[in-house]
């Protein structure tokens, strides 16, 4: 039997987030985030970028296509990727975040970072949201930081760190009921610091196997029962080629159908790096199911 959300909460079944500047993003409908890696070795070789002005018309694109928001990284979060410093991490992304924030001020800004230092100059630089892949445990100071900088948060599943999370895909009981209950705690410690709106992200291919993150996505309606929008990350990612024996290059197919699943079981925000392809899947799937917004 799953565990019920906590009762003492200030989380609500609320799918708009309130971000800075009094705007709010809309996820009672599935939306999508387009993935902006800053990275010279990010899994996806389509998705690296090489200058400020490659960097704005891929974000351009992304905009035009239906992208809600956008999701620009500095720190590659893939298996086995090398750990850089927190001064690498910010001169690759802080610049990048000011010159699209400039570029295109209506847009909503994720920034995924794992470092509170890194959150709190990104916000200042003009980032809507925090994206944090190791839910505050790889940075004491991140869920405090957030909860002070007052906006929207994203809490992923992650062990370990991206250096030994493939180490970690051993799980003593029922997987999903982990994520339940770390959830829950999560949640609980993020209404102590302050932190109001918050998505969900159950951390696809994060010290999970391929099998592993395809139980997940089978079973994502589960996780509803803490009443938060879940994000769904499975762009390009191995449970999508390796089963397939493809590479990440060839995973634009396998990665439409498991989008496909992915807002058929409930998820309200999809982080893709393929963003036309993502907004036609969520229009194909809300015309045929007739998808009930939440209220």
């Amino acid at each position: 039997m799953l565990l019920q959300a906590p009762q003492d909460t200030c989380f609500s079944p609320r799918l708009t987030l309130r971000c800075p500047g009094g705007r709010v993003l809309d996820l009672r409908q599935p939306q999508v985030m387009g993935i902006l890696n800053l990275t010279p070795d990010s899994f996806f070789a389509g998705n690296r970028m090489g200058s400020e002005d490659e960097l704005l018309r891929r974000a351009g694109q992304m905009l035009q296509a239906g992208a809600a928001v956008l999701d620009l990284g500095g720190y590659s979060s893939r298996p086995g990727a090398e750990h850089i410093s927190i001064d690498e991490e910010k001169r690759r992304l802080l610049p990048a975040l000011e010159a699209v924030r400039r570029e295109f001020p209506e847009a909503f800004l994720s920034v995924d970072t794992f470092r509170a230092d890194v959150a709190a100059e990104a916000v200042a630089a003009g980032a809507d949201i925090l994206n944090d892949i190791s839910g505050g445990t790889l940075d004491e100071e991140m869920l405090p930081t957030a909860g002070r900088l007052g906006v929207p948060y994203i809490l992923m599943h992650m062990r370990g760190t991206p250096q030994t999370m493939t180490q970690h895909t051993h799980y003593e009981g029922d997987m999903v009921l982990e994520l339940v209950r770390y959830f829950r705690d999560k949640l609980t410690l993020l209404r102590q610091h302050g932190v109001v709106d918050v998505v969900l992200d159950p951390g696809f291919g994060f010290a999970k196997t391929p099998a592993q993150s395809h139980e997940l996505l089978r079973r994502l309606p589960e996780l509803q029962v803490l009443g938060l929008p879940i994000l769904a990350g499975l762009s390009r990612k191995s449970l999508v080629y390796k089963p397939l024996g493809l590479t990440p290059d060839a995973a634009l197919t396998g990665t439409i159908a498991v989008n496909t699943l992915a807002v058929l079981n409930g998820a309200r925000l999809l982080r893709v790096h393929d963003v036309a392809e993502a907004v036609q899947t969520i229009q194909l799937v809300s015309n045929t199911f007739s998808l009930p917004p939440a209220s």
